[in-house]
């Protein structure tokens, strides 16, 4: 049973508690500020010739890692048929990542069926020069210099792909984007396919119309424009999905 007291007619109690639930309300609109400004950030930021996506999840990501990269090792098996394109995959160091993880969902990526084996490509890691293009895991700051070099602004939100160069974004690569929340291995291959796909001279394309599967050359970070999410360039069938050019 509750036992009843006297009011206490000192006003200092009160004041404390209104006090107190005062922070309390402060305190939780500015996290809900900030969590929608993580959510919005990379919508707003220049993005390059490629594409990643506006955050989806949280989490403390390095801005800045060493500067230095951790190759993987070995060779993996020739996915496709013809002349294999040879990639290298290594990880900045300082970032908490393992390079044959990373390089072990490179491969398992660039061999899937509906991957662009689907359309004649063909590679094979190797853990030595000559390399056909090389997939680098970065720091969000080290991505944007390595990506300069080509003239591309990916602002510490993006990925990008320039000569033989293949840049993954730390950030994206751990944060996702709001289409592909919760689903990490389907978001991670939206971005290898996307960027390889560019280093073989594809194009950025638009959504072929709605209820259509997105191309995965669509600039997705800007919207699916009544499209579905999807992150191979061919279906099961190996028919390729694709969309107009765009401009």
């Amino acid at each position: 049973m509750r036992h009843h007291r006297k009011p206490d007619k000192r006003p200092w109690p009160v004041l404390a508690v209104s006090i107190a639930l005062l922070g309390a309300l402060v305190a939780g609109l500015c996290a809900a500020a900030w969590r929608q400004d993580s959510g919005e950030a990379a919508a707003a930021s220049p993005a390059g010739r490629d594409a990643g996506a506006p955050p989806g999840g949280r989490g403390a990501v390095p801005r800045q890692g060493t500067g230095r990269f951790t190759p993987a090792t070995g060779d993996s098996a020739v996915s496709g048929h013809g002349r294999p394109l040879r990639y290298g995959v290594d990880v900045e160091d300082g970032i908490g990542q393992d390079p044959q993880a990373f390089a072990a969902e490179v491969d398992r990526i660039l061999a899937d069926r509906r991957s662009w084996t689907a359309g004649g490509a063909a590679f094979q890691r190797v853990g030595r020069a000559p390399y056909d293009f090389v997939v680098h895991l970065a720091s969000p700051g080290t991505t944007d210099r390595l990506c300069a070099r080509f003239g591309l602004d990916t602002g510490g939100e993006v990925n990008c792909q320039g000569g033989s160069d293949v840049v993954v974004n730390l950030k994206r690569w751990l944060l996702l984007s709001p289409f592909y929340r919760g689903r990490p291995a389907v978001y991670h291959a939206l971005i290898i396919n996307h960027e390889v796909g560019h280093r073989l001279g594809r194009g950025h394309q638009r959504c072929p119309g709605p209820g259509r599967p997105a191309p995965v050359m669509m600039q997705q970070i800007k919207g699916l424009h009544g499209c579905r999410p999807n992150a191979w360039p061919f279906d099961t069938a190996g028919r390729p999905v694709e969309g107009p050019a765009a401009p």
